[in-house]
């Protein structure tokens, strides 16, 4: 069932919607939560984020962007290492940590990554820290989205696992 869950989260990603109120953190976190094999829950959300990056630059941007985005990638796989520690105690309050932590996470990965590869910002202290400020308004939307999409994903998780009478992780 977890697979599910991943292809759902990229089909709401092809969607429109505001900057960064994606269920793509979500789907890392709660792969990483979920998936019985560890490798497995970083790899098939990756691939599906890659795969979805190619169709999103492809069919939304007409190929003007371009799609290799190992930074993006990097601060994804990182929420889904947070999501291995849930793994064996899932509390609302441990999920919410690790939603913001995971959300943290992706900010200072990814734009840690346009500061880097890009020319936008000179390559300095003060330079990466324009670039910081510059996306904390993306960080709000980032937040939000992953909070509600981990809500609705682990809630959801849970209570099918209920219906179904089988035994979820922290149930």
């Amino acid at each position: 069932m977890p697979l599910l869950y991943v292809v759902l989260a990229v089909l709401l990603r092809l969607l429109p919607h505001p900057w960064n109120v994606t269920p793509i953190g979500a789907m890392f976190l709660f792969s990483g939560a979920t998936f019985q094999r560890k490798t497995s829950s970083l790899l098939v959300p990756l691939l599906a984020l890659v795969i979805s990056d190619i169709v999103v630059i492809q069919v939304l941007y007409g190929g003007q962007h371009p799609w290799f985005s190992p930074f993006t990638w990097l601060g994804f796989v990182s929420i889904g290492l947070v999501g291995w520690a849930l793994r064996a105690n899932l509390s609302p309050s441990r999920l919410l940590s690790a939603s913001l932590t995971g959300s943290l996470l992706f900010f200072l990965i990814s734009n840690f990554g346009v500061w880097a590869s890009g020319d936008l910002y000179p390559r300095t202290w003060s330079g990466l820290l324009a670039c910081y400020a510059a996306a904390i308004p993306f960080f709000r939307n980032t937040v939000l989205g992953d909070l509600f999409y981990v809500i609705l994903m682990f809630g959801s998780y849970h209570w099918l696992g209920h219906q179904r009478g089988t035994r979820v992780a922290g149930a």
